[in-house]
């Protein structure tokens, strides 16, 4: 296969994941769909989760470390009432408190403070790495340990519908939040905050940074017949903000040169006179520098 063929299949699948399987499944189905080894992905879901999952094809695997996914967005259902070993409805029942006096005025204010920044202790089934392992394994193997807690934001965490059972009450909530925000630890301290425990029953993504469900496939879909949600040059343009440049320049750039800064401070993509994205450029000092070539001199 030539280089330009590489070029033509290289792009984003963002891929509609179902529930049951791990974020790696996912890449290893894209590989058998698109018959190549250079598949990968950003932003990993539990097995349990389903929604926006940005797999990487060819060269735009190459583009997963740079994409700022900063921000993702979630629909969830939180059940009160119950604390289980994960935090979701995966785990075992750890404590069970009935929830039916917790009033709607009570939930609102533990929602309150754990909306904005805040401190958010992981997971423990999360995939952070204690001392070389993943805490999901180690927690898997029965161990005790502790993660630290870490800087978050929950810019939204609203209830849209409430259910009241007997002993237990299930919120749907939307969340928008950071990266590295854990929506199980949400069920989890809300609960705490109650005093009644609280874990996750159902877990959507709905959008990773500008990538969303519109822009999704089913994985079924995307087996069936394979084709890129958003090709290589359409994924710079969308993820990233824009410089056009002239096409002495985009030679140069391509070929490992640098260009003047103009004063962007994040990771940009610079576009020929002929509206293609030539290459992701940082500023440092004096120069604008690539940080990966999207479009090779060779492939133009």
């Amino acid at each position: 296969m030539s280089e330009h063929a590489h070029l033509d299949n290289a792009g984003l699948v963002v891929v509609d994941k179902p529930a049951g399987i791990t974020s790696h499944d996912v890449v290893s189905k894209c590989r058998k769909a698109f018959n190549t080894r250079r598949v990968g992905h950003a932003g990993t879901l539990d097995p349990m989760a389903t929604g926006v999952l940005v797999v990487g094809i060819e060269r735009a695997t190459k583009l997963l470390g740079l994409l700022s996914l900063t921000t993702k967005s979630y629909t969830a259902t939180i059940r009160l009432g119950a604390a289980t070993t994960t935090d979701d409805a995966e785990g075992e029942i750890i404590r069970q408190v009935p929830a039916g006096g917790v009033g709607d005025d009570e939930i609102a204010a533990a929602i309150g403070k754990l909306t904005g920044d805040i401190e958010q202790v992981p997971a423990t089934v999360s995939a952070i790495k204690v001392d070389g392992r993943r805490a999901h394994d180690r927690a898997r193997e029965g161990e005790e340990f502790e993660l630290a807690a870490r800087a978050v934001t929950v810019s939204r965490f609203d209830v849209t519908a409430t259910r009241r059972g007997d002993d237990v009450i299930d919120l749907d909530v939307d969340v928008d939040c950071s990266s590295g925000t854990y929506v199980r630890a949400l069920a989890r301290d809300l609960g705490a905050a109650l005093g009644v425990g609280g874990h996750l029953t159902s877990l959507r993504r709905t959008a990773v940074g500008p990538f969303t469900l519109a822009h999704a496939r089913p994985l079924a879909d995307l087996e069936a017949d394979p084709e890129l949600s958003l090709h290589i040059d359409e994924a710079a343009r969308i993820a990233f903000p824009h410089r056009s440049i002239s096409a002495d320049e985009a030679e140069g750039i391509s070929q490992g040169r640098w260009l003047d800064p103009i004063g962007l401070k994040d990771v940009y993509v610079v576009i020929d006179p002929e509206d293609r994205p030539i290459a992701l450029v940082r500023e440092k000092g004096r120069r604008a520098s690539s940080v990966m070539v999207v479009r090779p001199a060779t492939l133009r």
